[in-house]
């Protein structure tokens, strides 16, 4: 099954590539975040792709997608939807929202109230949505993509600790290479290349590799890996806030993924270490004596990674221990 899985993500990392140039690391790492039913947040400068990756992994999969611009004088029914009232049937009728879409955009999510913001945090963990006491269920699948601005702060409200720890992953896309950049200006010589982008994987396909990930081995020493790495936040000097247990399972669970992607049964603390920076570090409240001398929750998350131990692990069913320094190939398997 894990060969099925490795197959289908790379075809449908490849159809996004064709859009999404020399991103592959953070083409990877948004599938990892819809394999394990998760959320993404991207927050970088405007430009570099962010709602095209959206559009591009919704018509790769066949997903409906709504794009949700996120401004100050937006309401929480804006997003949720509401109930009219039909004079002709005399009874109210319930309007969905662009929420209910299987594929979300929320574009500039910062730039909304609070108020609005927690619309969506039901919406998010519970998969639903409750308006005028009737509860509405989330499409399946179901996939929040939300960018933010790191440099323009004005008219702006901070998401808040609560919201931030909804996102299974938070990445950034970063300006393309210079021979990246013009690979991009010759596919876009007369058309977007994402007007010819077709579905490769159907739903049912996707449910299927979503089930499976589940079934990827986490031995012991792993699971103690990612407790102790996230406990790490926690008692950090430097940390006024570390991680909570919903940063643990969600490094457990993109683990899974990330393995099957590679074409392994099992987990491997590579795959922790690959995926540690953005599945806690926008979990972490630095403290502000520390804010002061530019420590980043990303060099806190790395600084660990670096001073913990590794235990070895076993492959499944082999008797062959695995030293947890040994290298890895190219597909992700020791040699």
């Amino acid at each position: 099954m894990t060969t099925k899985i490795q197959e289908t993500g790379e075809k449908v990392v490849a159809n996004v590539e064709r859009v999404i140039v020399g991103k592959h690391n953070e083409v990877r790492l948004a599938l990892v975040a819809l394999m394990c039913r998760g959320h993404l947040l991207i927050e970088d400068v405007p430009g570099t792709g962010k709602t095209v990756l959206a559009k591009a992994f919704a018509r790769s999969l066949g997903c409906s997608f709504r794009r949700i611009q996120f401004t100050p004088d937006l309401l929480p029914s804006d997003v949720t939807g509401l109930s009219i009232y039909n004079q002709k049937t005399q009874e109210f009728e319930f309007r969905p929202g662009p929420i209910m879409a299987q594929v979300v955009l929320a574009d500039e999510i910062n730039r909304a109230t609070p108020k609005t913001q927690s619309s969506l945090l039901e919406c998010m963990d519970e998969r639903q949505a409750t308006i005028d006491g009737v509860t509405h269920q989330m499409p399946d699948p179901f996939l929040v993509i939300a960018t933010q601005n790191p440099i323009e702060y004005e008219g702006t409200f901070a998401l808040p600790e609560a919201q931030l720890d909804r996102f299974l992953l938070r990445i950034r896309m970063g300006y393309p290479q210079p021979i990246d950049e013009i690979v991009i200006l010759d596919e876009q010589k007369r058309t977007h290349p994402l007007d010819e982008l077709e579905e490769v994987v159907g739903l049912e396909e996707l449910r299927e590799m979503q089930a499976a990930i589940r079934e990827v081995h986490v031995e012991s020493s792993i699971s103690d890996y990612i407790v102790r790495l996230v406990n790490g936040t926690r008692n950090h000097p430097d940390v006024y806030l570390g991680a909570s247990p919903r940063g643990s399972i969600a490094i457990y669970r993109a683990s899974q993924a990330l393995a099957g992607l590679l074409g392994r049964d099992y987990v491997i603390p590579d795959d922790v270490k690959a995926l540690a920076e953005a599945a806690l570090a926008h979990r972490l409240i630095i403290k502000t004596s520390s804010t002061i001398h530019d420590v980043q929750a990303g060099q806190v998350v790395r600084e660990l990674l670096e001073t913990l131990p590794v235990e070895p692990i076993r492959a499944t069913g082999g008797p062959r221990s695995i030293p947890a320094s040994a290298p890895v190939a190219e597909g992700g398997t020791r040699r």
